[in-house]
């Protein structure tokens, strides 16, 4: 009985701290681009990554070619581009709940 009893605080102590992690994630903007044609990263093909503060970080729960060609003109690939994400970090990876990749400031002509 007392075991029982231990794991199942054990298991509403776990699934707590999970909400609370959750909830207490806010939206930021970041860089995304192609981790390793853009942030020099090691890996093997094209992934999606993003940089936090300086560093960046291969993405968990989004995927390089859910947001379009990564070797259009304007992909992760060729280019680095804004992106409002939400989620957190662990084992040095990015692990998005929500991650929205931001239009591209259009740059008005010179005259």
């Amino acid at each position: 009985m007392k075991k029982i009893l231990c794991i199942a605080l054990l298991i509403i102590a776990t699934l707590a701290s999970a909400q609370d992690k959750k909830e207490n994630q806010e939206s930021k903007i970041v860089e995304a681009s192609c981790g390793q044609c853009q942030f020099a990263m090691t890996g093997h093909g094209c992934d999606l990554a993003v940089r936090i503060d300086g560093k960046s970080y291969f993405v968990d729960g989004s995927s390089i070619d859910s947001h379009g060609d990564a070797h259009a003109k304007d992909g992760f690939c060729a280019a680095v581009r804004k992106a409002k994400v939400t989620g957190y970090i662990v084992n040095q990876r990015f692990v998005a709940t929500s991650f929205e990749l931001l239009p591209e400031k259009k740059k008005t002509e010179q005259k």
